[in-house]
C-alpha cells in the first residue's frame, strides 16, 4: 500500500469482498476516502465525474455501457449512479464471468428508486464508509478493542494522550480525510467548506431538484442545534419559523430525505425490548449526522467556543464517539441503537451482534457523571435480566477522560482515545 495511506477499519472488508462477490460497492458521504482506499485496490479506474470525460461517458453509457467496464480488473467505477445503467451492465456481465472482485463502485448517494434496476443480490457486496475515527487517524491509542471485550478478553487500566482541549478541537476539525494533521484553521475551514458544498450543491443531486441554499442550511443549523437529541421534526419546524424561515412539513422531509441519501444525517434507532410496555419506551430515532464536525461548522462552533459551552460539548461529543462506535461496530457485523423510557432509565448506544450477543454503553464527556452513567446501565441490565434477557457482554462509560480502568461495579471506564474495533 501507499506510504501516505492510512489504513482503514473497512480495507480487510473490501479484501475480503473482493473474494466473495463479483463486484463491491462503497458508499458514503463524499470526502470520506472511498476513492482513495478503493484505489488502492484497483487496477483500472473510470472517473465517472472527470468533467473532461463527463459528457463522453454518458454518450457511451447511453449507447454501449459495456464499453465503459473495459480495463484491468478490479476496475473502480468512481460516482456510478452517475450513469444508473451500469447497475445492470455490471451485474449481467458477472453472470456472464462468473468470476469475483471484477468491479469496485463507489456512490456518494443513493440512487432514485428505479424497478429496472436489477437487487444485484449475489452479484454485489455492500459496504459503507465513512469519515475517520480516531483510531484511523492515528488518534486513539488502540488499547481497548470492541471485538476483544466481546470475547471477554481482560480488560486493562489504560491511558489516552487526548485532553478535553485535543478532543473539542478534534469535533470541530471532524475525521475528513483531507483535514487530518493540518493545521486547525485549515481543518475548521474544511468542514465549513463541506457544509457549504452540502447546502448548494450536493443536496441536489438525490433527484436533480435545486433545493433553496438558504433554507437548506437553515435546516441543517435546526437539525444541528438538536443533534443527539429525540426531538421531533415538528419542533425543527417551529425553530425555523422563529427565525424567520418560512417551510412547510412537507419540505422539511423533503430536504432530510436528501440529506439522508448523500449521507450526511445518519440517526441511530430506537432499541426496543420487550421489558417495559409499548408506550413506555421511546420509539423515536435520535438525531446524528455521518460526522460531528457538519453541526460544529454550521452553528459556528471552534475548539475555543466549545470550551465556554460544555452542554453543546457533551452533544458533539456524542456525535464523535457513535461516529467511532459505528465504524467499529460495522468491522465486527454488529448494529447500534439507543434505549430511553418514561422511567428515566437510557443507555446511548446498546450494541448488537448478529450471534445475539450485546453490550451496553452510556457517553460521557466528564466524569463527574459518571456515577449516574454507571447507575443507568447497572439498573437496565437489572431490568433486562428480570424479563428473562442474558447479562450483556459489558457495560462501559465511554469519556472524554484520559485514564480508563475498571471500576468496582463491574462498570469499564473507558476514553473514546484508547478504543479500536
Amino acid at each position: 500500500m501507499n506510504k501516505t495511506y492510512l489504513k482503514r477499519v473497512v480495507d480487510q472488508k473490501l479484501s475480503l469482498y473482493l473474494q466473495t462477490f463479483g463486484a463491491v460497492l462503497i458508499e458514503g458521504p463524499k470526502w470520506c476516502g472511498k476513492t482513495t482506499t478503493a484505489s488502492i485496490y484497483a487496477k483500472s479506474t473510470l472517473k465517472m465525474q472527470d468533467p473532461a470525460q463527463l459528457r463522453n461517458n454518458l454518450q457511451i453509457a447511453d449507447a454501449a455501457p459495456q464499453l465503459l467496464l473495459n480495463g484491468d480488473t478490479p476496475r473502480l467505477i468512481d460516482e456510478w449512479q452517475i450513469a444508473p445503467v451500469l447497475w445492470n451492465t455490471i451485474r449481467s456481465y458477472i453472470d456472464e464471468t462468473q468470476n469475483s472482485g471484477q468491479f469496485i463502485l463507489t456512490g456518494s448517494t443513493t440512487p432514485s428508486n428505479d424497478s429496472n434496476r436489477h437487487t444485484g443480490t449475489g452479484r454485489f457486496g455492500r459496504l459503507l464508509m465513512r469519515p475517520m475515527s480516531l483510531f484511523e487517524s492515528l488518534e486513539s491509542t488502540g488499547d481497548v478493542s470492541l471485538k476483544r471485550l466481546f470475547e471477554k478478553s481482560p480488560f486493562n487500566p489504560c491511558k489516552s494522550n487526548l485532553n478535553i482541549e485535543m478532543i473539542a478541537h478534534l469535533i470541530c476539525r471532524g475525521g475528513w480525510p483531507q483535514s487530518i494533521n493540518k493545521p486547525e484553521e485549515s481543518a475548521l475551514l474544511m468542514a465549513r467548506e463541506y457544509v457549504k458544498a452540502i447546502t448548494n450543491e450536493e443536496v441536489n443531486t438525490p433527484n436533480g431538484v435545486v433545493r433553496d441554499s438558504a433554507r437548506v442550511r437553515s435546516f441543517i443549523r435546526a437539525y444541528a442545534r438538536n443533534i443527539q437529541t429525540l426531538t421531533k421534526n415538528t419542533t425543527l419546524l417551529e425553530d425555523m419559523k422563529a427565525n424567520d424561515v418560512s417551510i412547510d412539513a412537507a419540505t422539511l422531509y423533503a430536504y432530510f430525505s436528501a440529506l439522508q441519501k448523500i449521507f450526511v444525517i445518519e440517526e441511530t434507532p430506537a432499541w426496543s425490548p420487550n421489558i417495559r410496555s409499548r408506550t413506555a419506551i421511546r420509539t423515536s430515532n435520535k438525531k446524528g449526522f455521518v460526522d460531528p464536525s457538519i453541526a460544529a461548522a454550521v452553528l459556528g462552533q471552534t475548539k475555543s467556543s466549545l470550551l465556554k459551552d460544555f452542554e453543546l460539548f457533551g452533544l458533539l461529543f456524542e456525535s464523535l464517539c457513535i461516529r467511532d462506535l459505528r465504524i467499529y461496530t460495522d468491522d465486527i457485523d454488529g448494529t447500534i441503537g439507543h434505549y430511553r423510557d418514561d422511567y428515566g432509565l437510557e443507555c446511548d448506544a446498546v450494541i448488537h451482534l448478529n450471534d445475539g450477543r450485546f453490550a451496553l454503553i452510556e457517553i460521557k464527556l466528564g466524569g463527574k457523571e459518571e456515577d449516574v452513567a454507571a447507575k443507568h446501565l447497572i439498573q437496565l441490565e437489572s431490568l433486562l435480566l428480570s424479563k428473562g434477557y442474558p447479562l450483556p457482554q459489558f457495560k462501559m462509560i465511554l469519556t472524554g477522560g484520559e485514564l480508563g480502568y475498571l471500576r468496582n461495579d463491574g462498570v469499564m471506564v473507558v476514553p473514546i482515545g484508547c478504543l479500536k474495533p
